[in-house]
C-alpha cells in the first residue's frame, strides 16, 4: 500500500470511479490519507459519492503522473469512528476549513482490499495488492 499511496499523494488529483445503479461516475478527488495500516478517502455525507460507496463498495481510482498511472481496484467501507475522521484531517490541515471530525457531515472510506496496478508508457506494469 505504500507505493500507492505515495503515488496519489505525489500526483495531487485522482478520479474515483463509483457506480450510481447501472452508470459509472467518475469525479476528481485529492485526499489520501494511511491510517492503522489502511488508505482512506474522504467525502460529505450530502454528496452522492458517499451514497454510491454505501449502496456499492466497489471503486476505482486512476490518476496520472508523468508518463506512469495508476488503476486502483478495490473496496471500501465507512469507517464511522471519530478518530479516523480526526487522523485524515491532521493529515490534510487544509479540510480543516470545510470540515470538522464531529460536524456531522465529514465521512471517511478505508479501503478492505486493494489491487494497483503501475504503468507507464516505457516500462512493464507491476502490481501492488493491500
Amino acid at each position: 500500500m505504500k507505493k500507492t499511496l505515495e503515488f496519489l499523494k505525489s500526483a495531487g488529483v485522482f478520479y474515483l470511479a463509483t457506480v450510481d445503479e447501472d452508470q459509472p461516475r467518475v469525479r476528481p478527488f485529492g485526499v489520501v490519507t494511511e491510517f492503522e495500516g489502511k488508505l482512506y478517502i474522504c467525502t460529505a455525507n450530502t454528496k452522492a459519492c458517499f451514497r454510491q460507496m454505501i449502496n456499492n463498495p466497489k471503486v476505482e481510482i486512476c490518476a496520472f503522473k508523468g508518463n506512469e498511472w495508476i488503476r486502483l481496484a478495490g473496496e471500501v467501507e465507512a469507517d464511522v469512528r471519530e478518530v479516523a475522521r480526526m487522523a485524515v484531517l491532521e493529515d490534510n490541515p487544509h479540510l480543516k476549513s470545510l470540515y470538522a471530525a464531529d460536524d456531522g457531515f465529514f465521512e471517511v472510506f478505508c479501503f478492505t482490499s486493494g489491487t494497483a496496478t503501475f504503468a507507464s508508457f516505457t516500462d512493464e506494469s507491476t502490481v501492488e495488492e493491500f
